[in-house]
């Protein structure tokens, strides 16, 4: 069974950061490239990052760049995303699903990031 379960959201300030986390099973995580998407209200889901399957090549939205950090622990199954100089904009439902027609329909629960003063 292919689960992702997404952690580490929660409420910050303008300015502040965030560490959320990706703990995947059921598939051969070393093998796929994965990926961090956003969901907002009343908008589709959004690419923020993707990192290959080594972890050697990354990209990232416009909108992060030069403020987010995304890494994975292939020994672990686990994906990270390091997030700094957090916005309001950057308040969503945050996802990790992996780049991969064989696992396209699990995105798991998500962990809502809420940048707020």
């Amino acid at each position: 069974q292919v689960q992702l379960v997404e952690s580490g959201g929660g409420l910050v300030e303008p300015g502040g950061s965030l560490r959320l986390s990706c703990a995947a099973s059921g598939f051969p995580f070393e093998y796929y490239a994965m990926n961090w998407y956003r969901q907002t209200p009343g908008k589709e889901r959004e690419l923020v990052a993707h990192i290959t399957n080594t972890g050697g090549g990354t990209h990232y939205a416009d909108f992060v760049k030069g403020r987010f950090t995304i890494s994975r622990d292939n020994a672990k199954n686990i994906m990270y995303r390091q997030m700094n100089n957090l916005t309001p904009a950057d308040t969503a439902v945050d996802y990790c699903p992996a780049s991969s027609a064989d696992t396209s329909d699990y995105w798991g629960q998500g962990t809502q990031v809420t940048v707020s003063s």
